[in-house]
């Protein structure tokens, strides 16, 4: 009971008494202007949070580590402000990582993983590197299903991250309702941020893994198009699937974060040459407009809002939304399919989509530790030997390595691969990119992640926004998601959707 006392506590209205500030649901916006009216510092942000992880973690476990030299990385950003410096928005703004983004620091870069334990990295990710120069603080690393969910885990349990809690079953809950999924497996930046432990954070995903946790905790997630934004030294699935987003408790401070993380990167170069292209002049900051419906075409297609899926009450309140969209100027046009028989298709895209990324996530993988300065495991197979050796802590009886032993035993991409990967592609073509460019969209409307294996097999970007709870307080969200580079149009969708709605609340603890 004491420690649920505690967590409530920390939820409770959390202002500045000498400056005003507040700082719970602090949007970037809003930090920027404490800082310029000298209401707030980098240094008591950081404090803030520091003291937030503090009270919230041991029930949440939404953060694996914070990092010693958040403190002074806000001294300097003050000190900086001082004499009037600023690298733009995120300067002097905590930022948590999820854990399989490398920091050339004292942090940890794991992905849940005991066997990377005290791994070291040459040097910081891109985004990372990016986040830096932009000057914003690296307040730790995030939770997440371990590898990424690449282990058959439960959403957000890993090695590191999953200590026993009080009230609940699973290591990692959803700050709303503490039984819920949290969903994976960027489960500790959704949560994280959801529960006000950083300004804003970043996941990574390869299929749902940043759109499922937004959705089912009331934030906003944005999965960009593959390539913008770099995936250098982020521990890997897919070069042809993985990228790395916002999660933030809104669309601004997400679009905030994406316009200093996107852009062209060397050492992940084919990708991001390829993919730079697509980003803007003047950034996507110009595309948070309350207009941003108007005139947007909006496909739904058929086999996602089903009773069977959500029930009535639920539905309810998604055709109340795409009423909403109409009323601000979309035109929704409903009826029509991605293909002809959905089931069937999604069946074809997951075994395919399996096959593929074992092979990728093998190669991915040994190329990464290859690059490490040290690491106690330097294979797939030293991470399948390391788990058999170190039962209990990696729970092997309770959730085995079935993957990671089926992607030792590829061999490449060989002919089978080569096959599933034109398979997948002629699935994306004929399927979303053609319902796309037949009915002339901006964008599809679906509910949480559910059409995300469309989005991940073409390299398409999406974002989720908060869209209500259900009867039992658990969140769910509403995804605006389109074709190659239209991150513009669905930014204008998705924050004139946000705010028409404004759905989003601050959790409180139910259990």
């Amino acid at each position: 009971m004491a420690l649920a006392a505690a967590a409530a506590a920390a939820f409770c209205c959390c202002c500045s008494a000498a400056t005003g500030f507040e700082f719970n649901e602090a949007t970037v916006d809003a930090i920027q202007l404490g800082f310029s009216n000298g209401s707030l510092t980098s240094t008591t942000l950081v404090r803030f949070y520091l003291d937030r992880i503090a009270r919230l973690n041991p029930l949440l476990h939404a953060v694996i580590e914070v990092n010693p030299d958040a403190l002074a990385q806000a001294a300097r950003a003050d000190a900086e402000r001082a004499t009037g410096r600023r690298c733009g928005p995120l300067h002097g703004v905590p930022v948590l990582l999820k854990d399989n983004m490398a920091t050339r620091d004292r942090l940890n870069t794991t992905a849940g993983s005991l066997a990377l334990l005290g791994s070291v990295v040459r040097r910081d990710a891109g985004v990372a590197a990016r986040l830096r120069a932009a000057g914003a603080v690296i307040l730790g690393k995030a939770s997440l299903s371990e590898w990424s969910n690449f282990r058959p885990v439960k959403s957000g349990w890993s090695a590191r991250g999953g200590q026993t809690v009080v009230f609940v079953k699973l290591p990692m809950e959803n700050p709303y309702v503490l039984s819920a999924d949290p969903c994976g497996s960027s489960s500790g930046p959704a949560v994280a941020a959801a529960a006000n432990m950083a300004a804003v954070t970043l996941g990574t995903e390869t299929d749902g893994s940043i759109l499922c946790p937004a959705s089912l905790n009331s934030v906003v997630g944005i999965k960009p198009t593959v390539g913008l934004t770099s995936r250098a030294g982020v521990i890997p699935i897919s070069p042809r699937q993985d990228t790395v987003g916002p999660i933030c408790r809104t669309v601004s401070d997400a679009v905030h974060v994406l316009d200093v993380i996107v852009g062209f990167d060397e050492l992940d170069a084919e990708a991001t040459r390829v993919a730079s292209k697509y980003i803007p002049s003047g950034g996507y900051g110009r595309f948070l407009r309350m207009d941003g419906l108007k005139g947007k075409r909006v496909g739904i297609p058929n086999g996602f809002f089903t009773e069977g899926a959500y029930g009535k009450t639920q539905l309810r309140v998604y055709q109340k939304h795409l009423s909403t969209m109409r009323k601000h100027g979309a035109l929704v046009i409903e009826n029509i399919n991605i293909t002809t028989n959905l089931s069937a298709a999604q069946d074809v895209l997951y075994s395919n989509e399996n096959i593929a990324l074992q092979a990728e996530f093998k190669l991915s993988l040994n190329a990464y530790l290859s690059d490490l300065l040290y690491s106690p495991v330097h294979s797939l197979a030293d991470v399948v030997a390391f788990n058999n050796a170190h039962p209990v802590e990696e729970r092997l009886q309770d959730f085995g390595q079935p993957d990671l032993i089926a992607a030792q035993k590829t061999n490449g991409i060989g002919p089978v691969e080569k096959a599933a990967i034109q398979r997948l592609n002629e699935l994306s073509a004929d399927g979303l990119e053609n319902l796309m460019r037949m009915h002339q969209l901006d964008a599809i409307v679906t509910p949480n992640s559910d059409a995300s294996s469309f989005f991940a097999i073409g390299g398409m970007p999406a974002i989720t926004v908060p869209a209500g709870y259900d009867g039992h307080g658990v969140p769910f969200g509403i995804c605006f998601g389109g074709l190659k580079g239209y991150e513009p149009r669905l930014i204008e969708m998705a924050y004139a959707f946000e705010q028409a709605t404004k759905v989003r609340r601050m959790p409180s603890f139910k259990t």
